[in-house]
C-alpha cells in the first residue's frame, strides 16, 4: 500500500514539476520574443536621424513633419522595457510618421533618387518586415504562455507562482490601421 501512496505522490510531484517547467518555458520563449522585436525597433530608431537629415536637405520646409517623427522616436525609446501595451501604441504612431516621410519624398524626385536615400529607406523597408516577423513571433509566443496560464490544470501552478498573461503587440487603436493621409 505504500508504494502504491509513494507512487502517486512521485507522479504528483513530476506532474507538477513538469506544469511548472512549462510555464517557466512559456514566459522565456516570450520575454525572448519581446527582445528580438525591441532589437529591430532600436535598428529602426538608429536609422530615423540619418533618414531626417537627408530629407531635410531636400525639404527643408517639411519641418513639422521632420519634427514629429523625431519626437516620437522619442517618445518610443523614452518608454520603459516591460510596457508592451504602451510601446506598442508609440511604435505605431512612430510609424505612421515614417509613412508620411516617405509620401513627401514622393513629391521630390531630386530625394527619390538620391543614393543616401534610397539606401536609408531600403533598410527601413527590410527593418519593417523583420519588425513584421519578430511582432508574429512575440504574439505567438505570448499566445502560448496565456493560453498556460489560463488553462487547466497549468492555471494551478500559474497563480501561486507568479505566472501572469503578457500583452499582445498589436495596433490598438483601429484608425492608426489606415493609410497615411499627406496633405501640402
Amino acid at each position: 500500500m505504500s508504494t502504491v501512496i509513494g507512487a502517486i505522490i512521485g507522479v504528483a510531484v513530476l506532474w507538477a514539476i513538469l506544469l511548472y517547467n512549462g510555464l517557466v518555458k512559456a514566459r522565456q520563449m516570450a520575454e525572448e520574443a519581446w527582445s528580438g522585436i525591441d532589437v529591430q525597433l532600436k535598428r529602426r530608431a538608429d536609422l530615423i536621424p540619418n533618414l531626417i537629415e537627408t530629407v531635410k536637405g531636400y525639404a527643408a520646409h517639411e519641418k513639422t513633419t521632420l519634427e514629429e517623427v523625431v519626437e516620437l522616436r522619442n517618445k518610443a525609446q523614452a518608454v520603459p522595457a516591460g510596457d508592451v501595451a504602451t510601446r506598442g501604441i508609440a511604435e505605431n504612431m512612430l510609424s505612421q510618421a515614417l509613412g508620411r516621410v516617405m509620401a513627401i519624398a514622393e513629391a521630390y524626385p531630386d530625394l527619390k533618387a538620391n543614393e543616401n536615400f534610397l539606401e536609408l529607406q531600403n533598410s527601413l523597408d527590410g527593418i519593417e518586415g523583420e519588425i513584421q516577423m519578430a511582432r508574429r513571433y512575440y504574439n505567438g509566443s505570448v499566445r502560448d504562455l496565456n493560453v498556460k496560464v489560463e488553462s487547466f490544470p497549468s492555471n494551478l501552478m500559474a497563480g501561486p507562482f507568479g505566472f501572469t498573461k503578457k500583452t499582445y503587440f498589436e495596433i490598438a487603436n483601429e484608425a492608426d490601421r489606415a493609410l497615411p493621409q499627406v496633405k501640402f
